[in-house]
């Protein structure tokens, strides 16, 4: 657990965020969200021990800092994200072990006996509220979020205001073209789709058809170039649909040592120029928040509420 600022009683309201990962829980505090005052991070493990783990966390800083007034959840998907929904705060069928049908908020609530208001988005959409509000998605207009770590998830934006349709976004499940028939194999690892872009290229993916996680191959391994394309393909599409003003492309993956600029390669070579499109330096971008835009998203969220 990292303590980053003192505690200041004139400071209020404290907010409370969650980037709730597939792979990793972030928690934090904070009365500015870009500035947590105690933040704390934790493998995310079946539901009962991981949403302990966070409510412990939340009692601590509430006993440092005082009481928290409004939270905010981004969280792996797919989740129920509509508040009109009975099923508000639940994650949906998922792979991930007793997960599917866990609601998240109502757990939260009970175990930190709080009758604090609880935003409830997707990751992605609070990693994309940050690097609007804050990051490369300011003065723009129309803006996308690709995040590429243990799934792939999109997000959209337009005058400030999130997308939602009748359920959040799934580009991860994009169809997706089978670009490794040179490599004389196939990899799949989506049990849902016999080929789509989080089947292709995502952590787990990457880790399945090398062996080994994708942190641990060479900046010069060919898993970079085919990593790439898939990246570029699902870019050229979002760019076909929607042609939004930038894309941000977040998530571990996609901080590998230049890979944006093998993506940038490979969209240009599939785009055929036929749009008229930014310098390809300022149209794909990766996060300028790095690793801190979802837990900054999930903490504005939260501010939203008050």
């Amino acid at each position: 657990m990292e303590k980053t600022t003192e505690p200041n009683q004139e400071e209020a309201p404290l907010l409370a965020g969650i980037e709730a990962g597939g792979t990793k829980y972030v928690c934090a505090v904070a009365t500015n969200p870009t500035e947590p005052l105690l933040e704390t991070r934790f493998p995310t493990e079946d539901p009962e021990k991981t949403i302990e783990q966070a409510v412990a966390f939340f009692k601590e800083a509430a006993e440092s800092y005082g009481p928290i007034r409004s939270m905010g959840i981004g969280t792996f998907g797919p989740a129920d994200i509509d508040p009109r929904s009975p099923g508000y705060g639940s994650i949906l069928k998922t792979p991930k072990l007793n997960w599917s049908g866990y609601n998240v908020v109502n757990a939260i609530r009970d175990g930190l006996h709080l009758p604090v208001p609880i935003a409830f988005d997707t990751d992605v959409n609070a990693a994309l509220i940050a690097e609007a509000e804050y990051g490369g998605g300011r003065n723009h207009r129309f803006v996308a979020y690709f995040t590429i770590g243990t799934g792939i998830g999109g997000s959209f934006m337009h005058d400030g205001v999130l997308l939602h349709g009748r359920m959040h976004t799934e580009i991860g499940h994009m169809v997706m073209p089978n670009f490794e028939k040179v490599l004389g194999h196939s990899t799949n690892v989506c049990p849902f789709h016999e080929s789509c872009f989080e089947g292709r290229a995502s952590g787990p993916a990457i880790e399945a058809r090398w062996g080994v996680p994708g942190g641990e191959l060479p900046d010069d391994h060919p898993a970079w170039d085919l990593q790439a394309k898939y990246l570029a393909a699902g870019c050229i599409n979002l760019t076909a649909v929607w042609s939004p003003d930038l894309i941000i492309l977040g998530g571990g993956v996609s901080q590998k040592a230049g890979l944006i600029d093998r993506v940038r390669r490979e969209f240009h070579e599939m785009s055929g120029d036929y749009w008229s499109l930014p310098p390809l330096e300022l149209y794909l971008q990766t996060p300028v928040l790095d690793q801190m835009a979802g837990i900054v998203g999930a903490l504005t969220l939260a501010q939203r509420l008050l």
